[in-house]
């Protein structure tokens, strides 16, 4: 166990190397007195499952095509509270199915304890990126995570230029509150967002805007095996998309249940990887990546993982997919149709809105994906588990129970 969790925490350091988040930066000449950020996305396929569909799943209840919903919300201000603590309430047309309204409060903060690890870090991160049948010369990136803690960073390490912009935060507003809290209020998967949002505080302007979108459509994709040994993806195009990008996550197990080599691939031909390419991009950012292939374009529908990948994961992979989608702006007072007059509204707001499916293929088993695994070809991607459990089995060596087969 202790190896385990040696890996994992060196993994994530590993990751966290290639991916490190940058706070955008507001320009403190034209900085309203509050900015308010609205991120929706749609969820589908293994993540949109929640803790019951995916049991289910693994005790033989069959696919779940369950989509969720996910809303966040961020309200950011250059003034202290009138009263006590921060706190605003966002009321919502009755479509959202959230009550009278929902109350950001301020996030509490957490002392984080420094994270000790228990032994000398072992494993490796092989990282991949681009579509094709074959990975191009000088791939993998390989990160040997003895060395890394030892300090010896690889050449060529993939990175990300692109700035994760997550709005207001605690650190660049005097007062910050967000939501989901501790209401217990959850958006459902029914939810609706068209219509007039009105948000009220007690430390920034009462805000007022109409929204026109609503949560984006549900992606679906299917996995096939080619001869070559790579797999296609491949997804129906959904209205207001701006770009896709594709991603695989997975490894195999090494030696006495241990973990063995951790693979990342990434659909960017530029390779791009992390940073804000895991976050909600705006359209303008979305059109950019495209033209110089760090995203798909919106038109295109499939892309192949290259053979490479697939072997390199044999016992587990989660894929992923992306589509990045619209985003809609208010401010008051407007700006000025004179773009050299001085602006500097009380507040400003936008939505930026994504839709996120994923599928896990593991010891001869799929899970998500609409369709993905209903061609027989897919189990044949990874030899089938002849020890204990397959899926169940490698859950539960990955928890401490023995090696899973």
């Amino acid at each position: 166990m202790k190896t385990r969790l040696g890996f994992a925490v060196i993994a994530g350091a590993g990751i966290a190397a290639i991916a490190i988040p940058l706070a955008a930066q507001q320009g403190s000449g034209s900085a309203p007195t509050a900015r308010y950020d609205m991120r929706a996305g749609t969820v589908s396929g293994f993540a949109g499952m929640g803790a019951g569909g995916m049991m289910g799943m693994m005790l033989g209840g069959g696919r779940s095509s369950n989509v969720q919903h996910e809303l966040h919300l961020r309200l950011g201000s250059g003034q202290a509270p009138a009263k006590g603590a921060g706190k605003a309430d966002h009321f919502m047309p009755p479509s959202a199915k959230l009550g009278k309204s929902v109350q950001l409060v301020a996030p509490a903060r957490v002392e984080r304890e420094p994270e000790m690890l228990p032994q000398k870090p072992k494993g490796r991160l092989l990282i991949f990126w681009g579509c094709g049948e074959t990975s191009p010369k000088g791939q993998p990136v390989v990160i040997d995570f003895a060395r890394v803690a030892a300090g010896q960073m690889p050449a060529g390490m993939p990175a990300s230029a692109v700035v994760r912009d997550w709005g207001p935060t605690a650190t660049n507003s005097r007062t910050f509150t967000r939501w989901p809290a501790e209401d217990g209020k959850f958006v459902k998967s029914d939810s609706s967002l068209p219509g007039a949002h009105r948000v009220a505080s007690n430390y920034a302007p009462e805000i007022s805007f109409t929204l026109t979108k609503d949560f984006m459509r549900a992606l679906n994709v299917r996995t096939s095996s080619l001869p070559s040994g790579a797999s296609l993806a491949s997804w129906t195009g959904i209205p207001d998309a701006t770009a896709y990008l594709a991603g695989v996550f997975g490894g195999k197990q090494g030696a006495n249940g241990e973990m063995g080599d951790m693979v990342m691939w990434t659909s960017s031909a530029s390779r791009q990887f992390g940073g804000g390419l895991s976050d909600w991009l705006t359209p303008a950012q979305a059109a950019t990546l495209v033209r110089d292939r760090t995203l798909l374009a919106p038109t295109v529908s499939n892309c192949t993982v290259p053979a490479d990948v697939i072997r390199a994961t044999p016992d587990f992979r989660i894929g992923t997919l992306t589509a990045f989608g619209p985003q809609e702006d208010f401010a008051y007072p407007p700006r000025p149709a004179n773009a050299s007059a001085t602006w500097r509204p009380d507040w400003t707001a936008r939505i930026r809105h994504r839709s996120t499916t994923s599928w896990m293929q593991a010891q001869g088993m799929t899970m998500g994906g609409q369709g993905a695994g209903a061609q027989g070809a897919q189990q044949g991607e990874g030899e089938k588990c002849k020890r204990r459990g397959g899926l169940g089995g490698m859950l539960g060596g990955a928890l401490g129970g023995g090696s899973g087969c």
